[in-house]
């Protein structure tokens, strides 16, 4: 099993980010913290931060997670001192709405099927794309009363993906992730709109320059606020999508209520959520960002953004 740390920037221990890595995609941690420390020296000679300094981080050249880690730090500076909500800074409605998928991950896909039939949460995201996805699809058909979506992390060839893609539709899976490998993406075109199932992208897409590669080939995007480098450029690509009426899903890392906070504050922009980061963590450190079952809520007290509860700061 692969583990990471996630890396914590704070202001006085009053105003938090996070920079959550992947184990797979990398980067790794020690260039994780390496361009947070760049971003900090660019930081530090800012006395009244606003909205015009997220503009020149967004501009920063250092990789997207750490450069989201500083965005949020920044934003929830900024947040505190005008007293204003952090999605009122970077001009975005009040979040609303926000139902998150719960995932079940790829194991015995009798243990998959049973998970997703116990499960309390109404809307459930699989891992497929290995061998025993067959068994998991049958399954499917006996499974009433939850929204299915599927996530193949490019397990799957065009060939195949054509092939489970309409056995999905016809079991009436809302939508699907990344089919196949990025290389693939251009054979979506054999795909899309010859389902009731929507198609997303989400491996590959980074920045608005991805986006623009890929949006003829599918329904939908899969933003990682960790991935495009924090609210201001996953922003640029929500309005760009919207634009183009594709639909947007948010996604997360693993990573806490102040990883995902950017997300929830751009929640306005998008339809769709995956969220469960923090209810996939033994302990979810922070307490502003309140999730009620699927459902998520912000707290009154999130001026200045989530706060890590004293006993973890302690530790």
């Amino acid at each position: 099993m692969k583990t990471k740390r996630n890396a914590f920037i704070s202001i006085d221990n009053i105003n938090f980010g996070e920079a959550a890595g992947s184990v797979y995609y990398g980067p790794d941690e020690k260039q994780v913290i390496s361009d947070i420390k760049v971003g900090i020296t660019h930081l530090l000679p800012i006395d009244n931060p606003s909205i015009a300094d997220l503009f020149e981080l967004n501009s920063l050249k250092i990789n997207p997670i750490s450069k989201s880690g500083l965005m949020a730090v920044l934003l929830h500076k900024i947040s505190l001192d005008k007293d204003q909500f952090p999605w009122d800074i970077v001009e975005l409605a009040e979040p609303a709405d926000i139902n998150t998928s719960i995932t079940v991950c790829i194991s015995d896909p009798d243990t998959m099927l049973e998970e997703i039939k116990i499960s309390a949460y109404p809307i459930i995201k699989i891992k497929l794309g290995f061998d025993g996805d067959e068994k998991v699809v049958e399954g499917l058909e006996n499974i009433t009363g939850k929204v299915i979506r599927i996530d193949a992390n490019g397990g799957w060839s065009p060939e195949r993906a054509e092939e489970m893609i309409y056995y999905l539709s016809n079991c009436g899976v809302e939508l699907v992730e990344q089919p196949t490998s990025i290389e693939f993406i251009r054979e979506w075109k054999n795909i899309k709109g010859k389902s009731k199932a929507l198609l997303f992208v989400d491996e590959g897409l980074n920045n608005l320059n991805d986006y623009y590669r890929y949006a003829d080939f599918v329904d939908g995007v899969n933003i990682k606020l960790s991935k495009s480098g924090g609210i201001i450029a996953a922003k640029d690509i929500c309005r760009q999508a919207k634009k183009n009426k594709l639909k947007v899903m948010l996604g997360c890392m693993v990573e806490s209520s102040i990883g995902i906070s950017q997300a929830v504050y751009l929640s306005s922009m998008a339809d769709y959520f995956d969220l469960d980061g923090p209810i996939l963590l033994k302990n979810n450190i922070s307490s502003d960002i309140v999730y009620n079952r699927e459902k998520i809520y912000v707290d009154s007290n999130i001026i200045g953004g989530p706060k890590i509860d004293e006993k973890y700061l302690e530790s």
